[in-house]
């Protein structure tokens, strides 16, 4: 019988060693507490007897220590625990990006190249993976325990996850957010296989468009290269370069480009109205699917970095 949860990602022992921390310091309060308590009980039992007179002392080096220690015990706590969670919260710049969408009652997976699973996904060993993770419907929590993993999918959001598999294998994966009937049934698998058997398993099946291929036949099918390129007969901002920068905004406001920026402007484009440009952008909420969404980002962050922006 296994008493610790399989690590198998660099955050699983990370979480581990604060999960550990944590139950040695509450272990020890919870000795030094109950610990005296279990003695007194025994030592001034009903007509034992002792001396029952209350003596008055004043200890400071002992109000200094109950004081200071758990202080200090609970701010490298935190600290640690911080440290912990902002290295899992952004990932590497070099992480391969996945694109993950909740269903009911599913998840769809399409790894950068195109290939797709539903209810499984492949991961290189040591290769560090980004998800990218949206719902069709209602909230979900992609959630794999051996890699002390889970991100709720929002509504009207896109949120991320990222770990590095340490060991090959196959994994649990589950829904961790009760979202419907067949809640229970939204289940399946993480495998992490060697870097040469994922980039074989790439191969295998049918071969679909990448995300950034898909995203680049909705730039131009939705009419946005008709409005956001060079020449054209709208004065709109230019999407070169867009990515990561710092988009000045009306009333002297900023916001960083990132895919939730990227996803408000197409559903939502009079959210934030860039500076020096009128508010004629036509939405496109409920014309595009999450996955649609997901793959018109994938190449807006990718678009050529040659082309020079059209500067207001």
């Amino acid at each position: 019988m296994k008493i610790w949860l399989e690590q198998a990602s660099h955050g699983a022992v990370e979480v581990d060693q604060v999960l550990v921390v944590l139950l040695v310091i509450c272990g020890f309060f919870l000795l030094v507490t109950a610990g005296p308590i279990l003695f007194f009980s025994f030592r001034y039992r009903r007509n034992n007897p002792v001396n029952r007179v209350i003596g008055r002392k004043n200890m400071l080096s002992l109000e200094l220590a109950w004081t200071l220690l758990p202080l200090g015990l609970g701010i490298g706590l935190f600290a640690h625990s911080a440290a912990v969670y902002f290295r899992q919260r952004y990932a590497p710049a070099d992480a391969m990006e996945i694109h993950v969408v909740g269903h009911q009652w599913m998840w769809k997976v399409q790894h950068p190249n195109g290939k797709r699973e539903i209810n499984s996904l492949h991961l290189p060993v040591g290769v560090p993976a980004r998800l990218i993770l949206a719902t069709q419907d209602v909230i979900h929590s992609f959630f794999v325990p051996a890699f002390r993993a889970k991100q709720d999918a929002v509504p009207g959001y896109f949120t991320t996850l990222w770990f590095t598999p340490t060991k090959e294998g196959t994994y649990s994966l589950f829904c961790a957010e009760y979202c419907g009937t067949d809640h229970a049934r939204m289940i399946g698998t993480v495998t992490v296989l060697s870097r040469s058997d994922y980039q074989a398993w790439l191969q295998t099946g049918r071969q679909e468009e990448s995300p950034v291929a898909a995203g680049a036949r909705l730039y131009h099918s939705l009419g946005c290269s008709g409005c956001h390129e060079a020449g054209s007969s709208v004065r709109a901002p230019s999407l070169h370069r867009l990515y990561g920068s710092v988009v000045p905004l009306e009333r002297g406001k900023t916001r960083i480009a990132d895919e939730q920026y990227l996803r408000d402007s197409i559903l939502l484009p009079n959210l934030d109205i860039t500076a020096g440009y009128e508010p004629v952008m036509p939405s496109y909420q409920g014309r595009l699917t999450e996955g649609e969404l997901l793959a018109l980002v994938a190449y807006l962050k990718n678009l050529p970095r040659e082309t020079p922006p059209d500067l207001p």
